[in-house]
């Protein structure tokens, strides 16, 4: 089968013909249909993602895909059943093996190119601002990125939750996504002063920060007391020092948040958070934006709309 693997951190990926995997104990065997991309995948090309395996690996965190085999122990999901799940890797291919216990059964009337999207960006904004940050009704939520593939879901989240919702993203093409996805007021991070539009609106109670960087730093100073900041990402690139002092006056909050470290030790959340998404999802209230389906022999291309964001929502590959 095809795969597209990572087998040097200083050379790019590339598409590697490998025997099919067989199900171990506790596994199922899936074909896959299709995979999301998230920008850990870049991180861990390079060896700089915090969970990154060794190497030779097949890129690909969550995929989409119908049983075909159960390893050792393993009675469900059926065979035949289409379901999603979070596999830290294995996706960009034809064909995979992931713990049967992840598993989730896709609704039919979810695309299997929506639901590939949807565990990584939905579960980390519904358990971040459910969970961590406690998001309340009324309260504004102000979101860094609001465009990209965790950020568009904060927006939907947050309007869900009772949240009004300002969106701040890079020109105009990518804020009409976020209001289209329910942001209340939108900020273009390339020509507005963020901090300025913010505390005119009221302030921010909590920040949805997926960039990091010098958006961290205007959001901070945007801040109502007693206000909570999550920490989700860096794709900026740049990891900001955070001024205690500010913290200490303000009585502000950061919070740190890491969707994929509940695997370890609470996957009840992830498992809960993901069943309340779907419920969601069915009664109309979440509608997943994947702005890229390409072929798995485009994922070079795939995996460079996330890298120049060029990219909206969600970047899917069909094997």
């Amino acid at each position: 089968m095809r795969a597209y693997q990572v087998s040097s951190h200083t050379q790019p990926p590339s598409i590697t013909t490998i025997d099919s995997p067989l199900p171990g104990s506790g596994e199922v065997l899936l074909d896959i249909a299709a995979c999301g991309l998230n920008f850990a995948d870049l991180l861990m090309s390079k060896g700089t993602y915090q969970d990154t395996p060794q190497v030779p690996f097949t890129l690909g965190m969550e995929v989409c895909g119908t049983v075909v085999a159960h390893g050792e122990g393993v009675n469900w999901p059926p065979v035949g059943a289409r379901v999603a799940v979070f596999g830290g890797q294995g996706g960009l291919a034809d064909q995979g093996v992931f713990p049967a216990d992840r598993c989730t059964i896709v609704p039919d009337q979810m695309p299997s190119e929506a639901a590939a999207g949807f565990m990584v960006a939905y579960g980390t904004s519904h358990l971040a601002l459910t969970r961590r940050a406690q998001l309340q009704p009324g309260e504004t939520l102000l979101v860094l990125g609001a465009a990209g593939g965790v950020g568009l879901t904060a927006v939907e989240v947050g309007k869900a939750m009772g949240a009004r919702v300002i969106a701040v993203a890079r020109g105009a093409d990518k804020l009409a996504v976020a209001k289209e996805a329910g942001a209340d007021h939108l900020i273009n991070s390339e020509t507005d002063d963020l901090k300025q539009i913010v505390k005119s609106l009221g302030g921010a109670d909590v920040v949805y920060d997926a960039v990091g960087g010098e958006l961290f730093t205007a959001a901070l100073g945007a801040c109502n007391r007693e206000a909570r900041i999550l920490a989700i990402g860096f794709a900026s690139g740049d990891v900001p020092p955070v001024p205690a002092n500010i913290l200490l006056v303000k009585n502000v909050s950061v919070i740190g948040f890491y969707w994929g470290g509940y695997l370890k030790f609470n996957p009840k959340a992830l498992t809960d958070s993901l069943s309340e998404l779907m419920d969601w999802y069915v009664k109309g209230r979440l509608r997943p934006h994947v702005s890229h389906v390409l072929p798995l022999d485009n994922a070079d291309e795939a995996l460079e709309l996330l890298r120049s964001s060029k990219s909206t929502g969600k970047v899917v590959v069909t094997p």
